[in-house]
């Protein structure tokens, strides 16, 4: 999968979970807006990402590790209140940003691998 398309992909998991986690809670808090703020701004950096920016790749591989190891306390949260529908979508947007940060360098990768032939 082409590194462009999985920070898509991860940007729109991360902004329809977290929105979804968001305005379903009885005691909303900002904070829950976290990862959909970092998924507008990963969907901002993907054209740019597209054309191969590497800026804005770099850009999107520290805020996806920023926002994966993020996640934690919300997962920690929504286990200590035993809510099995927030952690099925902490879960899944922890699963996403892995996968996208797993493509991410395997990409670096390649590019460094074709780059020394």
């Amino acid at each position: 999968m082409k590194p462009y398309l999985i920070n898509f992909i991860n940007a729109l998991v991360l902004i329809i979970l977290g929105s979804w986690a968001y305005f379903t809670s009885l005691t909303p808090s900002v904070t829950a807006l976290i990862p959909v703020f970092g998924g507008v701004v990963l969907l901002a950096v993907t054209p740019g990402f597209k054309k191969g920016n590497k800026v804005l790749a770099h850009i999107a591989v520290v805020l996806t590790l920023v926002l994966l190891f993020g996640l934690i306390k919300p997962l920690t949260g929504a286990v200590g209140r035993a809510d099995a529908l927030g952690i099925a979508r902490v879960v899944v947007m922890m699963l996403s940003s892995l996968a996208s940060l797993i493509i991410f360098v395997k990409s670096f990768i390649d590019v460094r691998r074709s780059a020394n032939k």
